[in-house]
Parts: structure tokens; C-alpha cells; sequence
């Protein structure tokens, strides 16, 4: 079934990984063709017709692309029933089979297996995360349980693991080769983790563990989207002075659409960002960076701290019953990491010099502004600063980050390192979940083959969750006939009037090329079987992180980069301004990231989980020495990656783990001389993206560099000191 064939964690739907080429089929040593090996195991599965719309294969050009105009909460939740019902018949076939289990019957099958709900999970993401709204939300609170109980019957069922543990086992015996090989032991491990060895009491109870987990996970994302769905009223000319007039302009526009005098400060990143650091009004600062953090944590309906209590008792509970000692212990199983004690190690080591620079800039502030910086000062002071120290002020920046021309200037990054070209659709080519959708074909430039579609969701709505990211819709896999990738990537900026531009900041504009550097890994897989798509989440960030930095090279600045006014690039003066201060303010950055990934760790390794969250926050931050003067990142009743699924639970630390490997790679390109270097650039895609997680992603990286990963690249990249 694709990336959700087996649950890791009960509750969320994570990827069983394995690795990536054609082998050996029926236990034998001769070599099958994917084409050859899925028909083996297709013909194992049952023959199915689907009843509802929603599970009729995808029509129409490109391998056929998802209905998005035929989708109604009603049609989507009937789908998602009768998906669950055929993906019971695949699994009972592949479990109850009669012959001796093979490779081909059992791992080749299971990569094959529940393809109408694969589907459909596919959908059912887009309109509750993209669309949302109290009908869609309906139907998420109706099958999130439902959808945990099925995949622990995957994980329950123990013909199934038999099978799976038989082919493990005896993976020698049977000739696999390495990478088959590698597929049936962590399918074997990921049963393991999941529960598969627990009596029928234990299953059970894991079972009612997951089910309330997944229900819980999905009441704390519909608050803090609650939450986000407030603003703040800025009624006067005076609230808003010192803000760029794009801001202003939108701020506007956004009270507009609600019949408000005045402007609209929206209680999500994109746009309270930008307020507090060029607002000059004090007062509304305070108002609105106090908004901002305290969602989730206002004691009304939307506060999440109860929700949260519960899941780390769950948590707890679940891994205790698993046999570790923490969920952090459990979670940390098939990460690069592998142990929080790892994690924790790389964290202390940046902590310390990030702490002891926030206290050098809040001197630096504190002697502008006169007085103590508070929170809702650091980003204002902070550009103060960076005036007076670089002469750079970021509103000198935004009129050359206009959003196409940042997204025209992400796509020729890809065709210069990976040889793709993109190229807009027209309207009605696909269909599309949202007018604002834009769709690309992507090419390879060298041969002309289709390779995928790209979509583009880029503003915000109400209903849409937060946060900027991507997802694929169908990936690649040669066992499923190499169809057409679709990929996405989604933002949240601030819709304009119509024939306004879209200013970003060089953060916002690192952020579109960040996510655009996941939607490349994705288009450049080449896996023969689903699963080996997803690596280790300490690993997924590392090759979206690294593109980060071609937003600044100067093919880019001067080819697309161009003031939205004027059509001058961007002067070197002005880009050595950057450079010079590209250090500055990392202290904030890091303190801000690394206690909200401390924190994370601490919360998910208590021997007895709390209780009191706020008071848990507050006691682990002061443990650490938080500087008072910035708040988490994410604070706890709001950490989305922490309580909406298991996903980057005890994993937050992925970011700075990653980041050592992409400042590393980064160095890389810059010593050769050459940032677009096409010999380091097609290694970097056929070791790095291509392969997905294959093997070991540590070989992978040493098999890429010549070497282990060097963290002083990081330490030097943040300006921190190396020794």
C-alpha cells in the first residue's frame, strides 16, 4: 500500500522504508524485472471493483491525476470506508496465502497491496490540511480513529508478521540479495515495534492506545487551526507605521474581506513576523506577538494543554508496553541518531555558544533601544541593529524577492544541478482542489521525459493549517510502472489585491526553496519498490535544507532575482551586506529552533510523563537557561510537529541534525569553486535523492563526501566558535 503499508507508532501514518533495486523474486537466486516481480505479486490480490467515485483509478493524461473537483466531505468519507474494506481483502490474501511465503508473495505483495486506499489517503490529506472547515474536519474526527484501528490490524495480524519474519529470517537461504534483504528485516522490525510480539492482551490494549492517540492528534490540530483562524485589529495609521507597504497593503486587504476598519495583523507566522519587526508601535507589538504565542494556551475550548497531557500518557504508556523505557527510546529506533542520548550531545554542543550570543545581541539591542528588550522587541531592536552595524535593512531586500520570480529562480537551481525543467499549465489542463492552485509539467531537460507535476498552493485560508510544506500525491516506484510524479509544495503568504505583488523576505524566500528542495528529492527517485521513497526523519530535512542556500548565487540574483519595479538585479554592495551579516542574529535563530527541539526531547523522556504542560515548559526551559528575552519557536500548546501525529515527536532535533550534513554539503560546492558544480550536483542527486533510503543514509553521506559529516561546517555557518 504504497508509504502507508504498514503503521510505525499506531497513530500516525508513517513510511516502512527498504531499499531500491529489481531482484530476486520467489525466494530464488534469479534476478525478476519490477514488471515481472509485480505481476507475480499482483496476481496474489484479489480482484477488486471499487464502488465509490473517489477509488476509480485516475483518469486522463499524466497516468491519470486526482478528481480534485469531484471531492465533497461526503464522497470522501464513503471512499475512505470502502478503501478500508478492499485493503482488508488484500491483506487477508497476502496473510491467509497457502504457499511457503516468498519475497514476492509477501514483501512484493505488500508493496502492492490497498492501492484504493493509497489513493484515497492521498485526497483525504489535501482536503483536510489544504481546505479544512468544520464539514472536512468532521470527517477527519470520524476516521482518524478509524483509520489507527486499521492499520493495527496490519500490525496485529500475525500470519502476516509470520510470513514477513519467515522471509527475514531466512532472507540468506532464500538468496535475496542485499537490498531485498534489507526490505524484510526492517519490515520485520517495523512489526516488532509496532506490537506484533505482544499477547493478545497487549495488542489490544496497544490497539486502544493508538485509537486514542490518533482522536487526540486530531483534536489538537482543529484547535490550534482555531486559534490561527484570529487576528488582531490594528486601528490605526499609527499601528501600522514602519511597516513595508506590501505588509501594509495586505494588512488591508485582509480587513477588507471582513468588513473591518482598519488592518488585520492575522494570527499566523507569515504574517505576524513581519510585524514585529518593523511596527514601531510598541504597544501593538506587544498585542500582537502575545496573540501569536498564546495560542492553544488560553484556557477557552481551543486550549490544547489537556489534549497534550494526554498524549504523552499515552506516549508513555505505549512504550512502556513495547518494552522501552520512554517514547523518545521507541521513536529513535530507525533514525540516524538512533538514541536521544545522540541527539541530545549535538544539541548541548550548539546550545552553549547560541546562548552566549543571544546575551552579545541583547546588548546590542538594549543600547539602541534604551531599555529591556522584551520578546516582542527582539525582531524590531534586532533590525535596528542590523542597520546600524551592516547598514542592511530588509525592507531594502523584499523588492527582489517577488514570489514568481523566486519560485522561476527555485526552478532554474533544479535545471542547472538536476537537469529539470519546469513549465506552467494552463488552467483546466488537471484538475485542481482551489482557483489559486498553479500546476507545472516537469521534464528532464536532457532527454525531454516527463517526469511529474508540480502543483503550488501558496496562500492562506481560513481552514488551511499553518506553516509552509510539501507532499507527493503519487511517487515513484518502478514495481507500480514508473508513473508520473505529482508533488506539491504549500505556503501561507498573504493573498494580494489583484495586480498586487507578493514581496517575501530572504527568510520567506529561504523557506520556498526549502520546501521546493523536498519536492526534488521526490522528483528525482529512483526506487524500484514504494516504500524506499522515505528516509529517516533525522535525514528527510538534510536535502531540502541544503537548497536553501542557492537563493543568493549569483546566476540566480541576476537572472530572476530582479527589483519587481526596476528589473535591476540585485548590487554586489548589496549582497555583501547580506553575506557580512549572515551570521547576525543567529543566536535568536538557533535559541529560538534548538529550546523548542530541547524541549521536545525532555517532555518525551520523563520517567513519568506530566501532567502540568505550561509548568513542564516553563521548569524545562529554565533548566536549560532560556534567555528571557525570546520565546520557543513553537511553544508547546502550539508544536503542531509535535501533537497532530507521532511524526516528529522526540524528533525535532532532525532539523540541526540535518543541517550538519547540508552546512557540510554546502562547503562542499563553495570549495569547488563552482556553487552549481554539475560533477558534485549529479552525485549529490544519484547518491543523496535518487536512491532514497536504500541503504544505510550514513553510507550514503560518506559514499557522497569522501567522509563522515563534519558538524564544524554548522558551527561556522552560524558563526559560532568551532572549538
Amino acid at each position: 500500500m504504497h508509504r502507508r503499508q504498514v503503521l510505525i507508532g499506531g497513530a500516525s501514518l508513517m513510511a516502512l522504508t527498504g531499499c531500491a533495486t529489481a531482484g530476486s523474486g520467489a525466494g530464488q537466486a534469479s534476478a525478476m524485472t519490477p514488471a515481472q516481480e509485480a505481476q507475480m505479486a499482483r496476481a496474489i490480490l484479489p480482484a477488486q471493483t471499487p464502488r465509490a467515485e473517489l477509488l476509480q483509478p485516475w483518469t486522463g493524461a499524466y497516468d491519470g491525476t486526482p478528481p480534485w473537483d469531484k471531492v465533497t466531505p461526503a464522497k470522501l468519507r464513503e471512499a475512505m470506508v470502502e478503501a478500508m474494506d478492499l485493503a482488508r481483502a488484500d491483506v487477508a490474501a497476502v496473510a491467509n496465502n497457502p504457499e511457503p511465503p516468498t519475497f514476492t508473495n509477501t514483501l512484493v505483495a505488500m508493496e502492492l497491496w490497498g492501492a484504493p486506499l493509497d489513493q484515497v489517503v492521498n485526497i483525504y490529506g489535501v482536503m483536510t490540511g489544504n481546505i479544512g472547515g468544520e464539514a472536512y474536519d468532521a470527517v477527519d474526527t470520524e476516521m482518524s480513529p478509524l483509520l489507527s484501528a486499521f492499520f493495527d490490524e496490519i500490525n496485529f495480524n500475525d500470519a502476516l508478521f509470520q510470513r514477513v519474519k519467515t522471509v527475514a529470517d531466512n532472507a540468506d537461504a532464500m538468496g535475496l540479495n542485499a537490498q531485498q534483504k534489507r526490505l524484510a528485516e526492517r519490515s520485520r522490525d517495523s512489526f516488532i515495534r509496532s506490537g506484533a510480539n505482544l499477547d493478545a492482551a497487549g495488542k489490544a490494549e496497544l490497539g486502544r492506545i493508538n485509537t486514542a492517540l490518533s482522536t487526540a492528534f486530531t483534536r489538537f490540530g482543529q484547535k490550534v487551526v482555531a486559534d490561527e483562524n484570529a487576528w488582531t485589529v490594528v486601528p490605526t495609521a499609527a499601528g501600522v507605521a514602519g511597516l513595508p507597504e506590501s505588509n501594509k497593503a495586505a494588512a488591508a486587504s485582509a480587513a477588507r474581506a471582513k468588513n473591518i476598519d482598519g488592518w488585520i495583523i492575522m494570527n499566523t507566522r507569515s504574517s505576524v513576523d513581519p510585524f514585529l519587526t518593523f511596527a514601531d508601535d510598541r504597544a501593538m507589538r506587544e498585542q500582537v506577538w502575545k496573540k501569536f504565542v498564546g495560542r492553544g494556551d488560553n484556557g477557552d475550548a481551543n486550549d490544547t494543554n489537556a489534549t497534550i497531557a494526554e498524549i504523552v500518557r499515552l506516549r508513555d504508556q505505549r512504550a512502556k508496553l513495547l518494552g522501552y523505557r520512554n517514547h523518545a527510546e521507541w521513536r529513535m529506533q530507525d533514525t540516524m541518531a538512533k538514541t536521544p542520548a545522540a541527539a541530545q550531545r549535538l544539541m548541548d554542543r550548539v546550545w552553549t555558544p547560541a546562548r552566549a550570543r543571544v546575551a552579545e545581541e541583547v546588548a546590542d539591542m538594549r543600547a539602541i533601544a534604551g531599555f529591556d528588550i522584551e520578546p516582542w522587541d527582539y525582531l524590531y531592536f534586532a533590525e535596528k541593529v542590523r542597520k546600524a552595524k551592516y547598514d542592511l535593512d530588509q525592507n531594502e531586500l523584499k523588492p527582489y524577492f517577488e514570489l514568481n520570480a523566486v519560485r522561476a529562480g527555485s526552478f532554474y537551481m533544479a535545471e542547472r544541478l538536476y537537469g529539470f525543467t519546469f513549465t506552467e499549465m494552463p488552467k483546466g489542463a488537471v484538475s485542481i482542489f482551489e482557483p489559486d492552485v498553479v500546476t507545472y509539467e516537469v521534464h528532464d531537460k536532457a532527454t525531454g521525459r516527463l517526469i511529474g507535476l508540480y502543483y503550488t498552493d501558496d496562500y492562506a485560508r481560513a481552514g488551511k493549517r499553518s506553516g509552509a510544506w510539501m507532499t507527493t500525491y503519487r511517487s515513484f516506484s518502478q514495481l507500480d510502472g514508473s508513473k508520473v510524479i505529482l508533488a506539491s509544495n504549500n505556503n501561507n503568504f498573504t493573498k494580494p489585491e489583484p495586480g498586487e505583488p507578493v514581496l517575501l523576505s530572504l527568510d520567506d524566500a529561504e523557506t520556498m526553496f526549502h520546501e521546493f528542495g523536498h519536492a526534488l528529492h521526490y522528483l528525482s527517485s529512483v526506487v524500484t519498490y514504494p516504500s524506499y521513497g522515505n528516509t529517516p526523519r533525522d535525514f528527510v530535512e538534510y536535502p531540502s535544507q541544503v537548497h536553501e542556500h542557492w537563493v543568493l548565487s549569483r546566476p540566480i540574483l541576476d537572472g530572476y532575482l530582479k527589483h519587481y519595479q526596476t528589473g535591476e538585479a540585485m548590487p554586489q554592495a548589496l549582497v555583501d551586506k547580506i553575506q557580512a551579516a549572515a551570521t547576525f542574529n543567529q543566536g535568536y535563530a538557533t535559541v529560538s529552533y534548538l529550546s523548542s527541539a530541547i524541549v521536545d526531547m525532555d517532555l518525551h523522556t520523563q520517567a513519568t510523563p506530566p501532567t502540568d504542560i505550561d509548568a513542564f515548559e516553563k521548569a524545562s526551559l529554565a533548566r536549560i537557561g532560556m534567555p528571557k528575552e525570546i520565546v520557543m519557536r513553537h511553544r508547546l500548546p502550539q508544536f503542531n510537529h509535535l501533537f497532530t501525529s507521532d511524526a516528529y515527536s522526540a524528533g525535532y532535533y532532525s532539523y540541526l541534525w540535518s543541517e550538519t550534513m547540508d552546512a557540510d554539503t554546502w562547503a562542499y560546492f563553495e570549495e569547488s569553486g563552482d556553487v552549481f558544480n554539475p560533477e558534485i550536483g549529479g552525485r549529490f542527486k544519484s547518491i543523496i535523492l535518487a536512491p532514497g533510503n536504500t541503504t544505510d543514509r550514513a553510507d550514503a553521506y560518506r559514499q557522497f563526501r569522501g567522509r563522515d559529516v563534519d558538524v564544524t561546517a554548522l558551527l561556522k555557518v552560524r558563526g559560532f566558535p568551532v572549538s
